[in-house]
This record gives structure tokens, C-alpha cells and sequence, in this order.
């Protein structure tokens, strides 16, 4: 497939037309030539499974990576996004070079040490089958262990390279595979034979719970707290003393503003792993937060206690001046009577 790269390149020259090239989202970062037409007009669609041969390398030859008969299920991120986009755009049988801009490649990251950072990639793709997805109600419990692990995998990667949003593509669509409830899971191809056991839907369950704590750490980096939050339940309903999960739950009810939830899921994760120094400063970070927060409640309470209570204090003291100036206001009648009386008979 390499020859067909150089070929290509070497083709081009300075005689390609602009028409050659199909600019597949008109920016210029992602376009697409054709090297060999397929024989029919049949192209996959989005969550299609594709088998591809895959080259890639930079445009000044240096090879990137290579897949032969790689199964790849469309818009799910198991490739670049170039490549994942360009695929429902092949027929069967096409082989088709791409001009892959940083964007819809490595990005500003690359790929240490063979992509630079903002690389401009050639990728020759050639699409050898497309078919269906496959229906999960159907599918032995051990394919679907397979392929949903190995979608939570790819997940991984795209975390690592802070595409929270891509990772959670990823851990979304391992959940579906992942599902213990999904149909009669059964052990192979055939479903008139024995059905999955007990120890096989366990196992689906705990990578399935594996996948909602990395869904919530992807989701807390995009800050969908809500989200998150639902994600880390779902793994406490089924795992209450899971660690990792009341980790993150105490993250994300401090981020909410709750402190005094968050201490006490941390407490709990420190109860649970309590020679973990992480958990520990967590807990010491949280509690001084919970504190600060308590002080700022007695304070509005005392101001709010102040203000309704200094109305009513002023209110007393007026009732207690009020006797006091009618009693002088007596008294002062009383002697100008006495004067006027005593002068009026002088």
C-alpha cells in the first residue's frame, strides 16, 4: 500500500486539477481522491462495520501507521476523524487517498515522536466490505465483552489526549455493547444454545461499571456535573463502596456547591483506602471548604437576626420614652396652672 501513496504523490504533480479532489467539508482540511473506483455504488452508512486496509504517513513520506483488515464501525472514533469521516463517502471496493488537515488528524498534540504538532497527514484507505450493525439482542456475550472493552479502550486514548468529547462517543457506545440486560446474551453465534451464565453477565457488569466511572471522569473535564453525577450513581447502586466512584462523587458535589455531601462520600472513599494520600488531601481540602461554608451561613443568619431584630428594639425604646415625656409634659401643666392660679389672685 505504500507504493500506492508514493505513486499517488508522484502523480499529482503539477498537473492535478482542483476537480480531482473532493473537498469533503469545504475548509480545505479534509479532501479526498479516488485511486481506484469500486465496480457497484455501495456505500456504508453511520454505525456500518467496515473492513479497511489503512496507511498513513506525513506529507513528506514518514510513515504513521498501518492497518490491514481492520474492523472499523463508523462514528464511533476508532480512527482519526478524517478517516471516520471520509469512509460513508466510499463505495465498496474504492481505494481513495485523503489529505487529512490537523483538525480531523493528531491535532495540536500530534503524535509523539512520529507526528509533529498541526501535520498535515496522507492517508490511502481502502474499504474491502460494509455491513450492517449487528443486532446486540443476538450477539454472544462474548463478542460484545470484546468489542465493548475494546471501544472503553479507545476511549481511553481520546481522554488521554483531552478529547473529552470524543472519549465519551466512546465509553457511550461501549455501554450499549456492555448492556448485561441487552437480549438473551448468549454464550455463541447460535441463540437455540445454552444462554450466558451467571459469572459471564457479572463479568459484563463489572467492565460496564468500569466504563460509567471513565464516562464520569470525561464528563467532569467538560463540566456536565449533572451528568456526571448520574454516571458515578449508577455505578454506587450496584457498587456502594466502589472508590473510585465516591472519589468523583465527592468532586462533583463540591463543584455543584455541596461540600457537605462531598465530605462524605470522600470519607467513605478514605474509610475504604485509608493509606491513600490522594483521598486523604481531598478530604482535608473539602472539609476546609464545608467550614468556610458554615461560617458564611452564621454570618447571613446574624444579619438577617439583626436586621429584624433592630426594628423592634428601636419600637422598644419608644414605648419606654413615650410615659417618660407625657409624665414631664404633665408635670410642666401642672406648675404653669399653679403659677397662673397664684398670680391671678396676688
Amino acid at each position: 500500500m505504500s507504493n500506492s501513496i508514493n505513486e499517488s504523490k508522484t502523480e499529482e504533480g503539477q498537473d492535478d486539477t482542483k476537480e480531482e479532489w473532493l473537498d469533503i467539508l469545504g475548509s480545505g482540511q479534509l479532501k479526498k481522491k479516488v485511486l481506484k473506483p469500486a465496480e457497484n455504488n455501495f456505500r456504508p452508512s453511520r454505525t456500518w462495520v467496515c473492513k479497511v486496509n489503512i496507511e498513513g504517513c506525513l506529507t513528506d513520506g514518514t510513515f504513521v501507521e498501518k492497518l490491514n483488515n481492520f474492523s472499523v464501525q463508523i462514528g464511533d472514533g476508532e480512527v482519526i476523524q478524517g478517516v471516520d469521516l471520509a469512509l460513508p463517502l466510499m463505495d465498496v471496493g474504492e481505494t481513495a487517498l485523503l489529505e487529512v488537515g490537523p483538525r480531523f488528524g493528531f491535532g495540536s498534540l500530534g503524535l509523539a515522536p512520529i507526528v509533529p504538532p498541526n501535520a498535515t497527514l496522507l492517508y490511502t484507505v481502502e474499504l474491502l466490505s460494509a455491513e450492517d450493525e449487528p443486532e446486540l439482542a443476538i450477539m454472544p456475550a462474548s463478542k460484545r465483552k470484546v468489542i465493548g472493552n475494546r471501544k472503553r479502550e479507545r476511549g481511553n486514548w481520546w481522554y488521554t489526549r483531552q478529547e473529552h468529547t470524543l472519549a465519551i462517543q466512546c465509553y457511550r457506545r461501549a455501554l450499549d455493547f456492555l448492556d448485561e440486560s441487552t437480549g438473551e446474551a448468549y454464550v455463541d453465534d447460535d441463540p437455540g444454545t445454552n444462554k450466558t451464565s451467571e459469572e459471564d453477565l457479572n463479568s459484563l457488569l463489572e467492565d460496564r461499571l468500569k466504563v460509567y466511572n471513565n464516562l464520569a471522569a470525561a464528563q467532569m473535564k467538560i463540566k456536565a456535573y449533572d451528568a456526571a453525577l448520574q454516571s458515578v450513581e449508577n455505578v454506587l447502586r450496584c457498587q456502594p463502596e466502589n472508590v473510585k466512584a465516591l472519589f468523583r462523587k465527592g468532586k462533583i458535589m463540591s463543584a455543584k456547591g455541596d461540600n457537605a455531601n462531598a465530605v462524605a462520600a470522600v470519607r467513605k472513599a478514605s474509610q475504604l483506602e485509608p493509606d491513600s494520600k490522594m483521598i486523604r488531601q481531598e478530604l482535608l481540602r473539602l472539609v476546609s471548604l464545608r467550614n468556610e461554608d458554615n461560617k458564611l451561613e452564621k454570618n447571613l443568619y446574624k444579619k438577617m437576626l439583626g436586621q429584624k431584630n433592630k426594628p423592634q428594639e428601636t419600637n422598644t425604646n419608644s414605648k419606654k420614652q413615650i410615659p417618660w415625656g407625657m409624665m414631664l409634659g404633665s408635670m410642666a401643666a401642672v406648675v404653669v396652672g399653679v403659677a397662673a392660679f397664684k398670680y391671678r389672685f396676688m
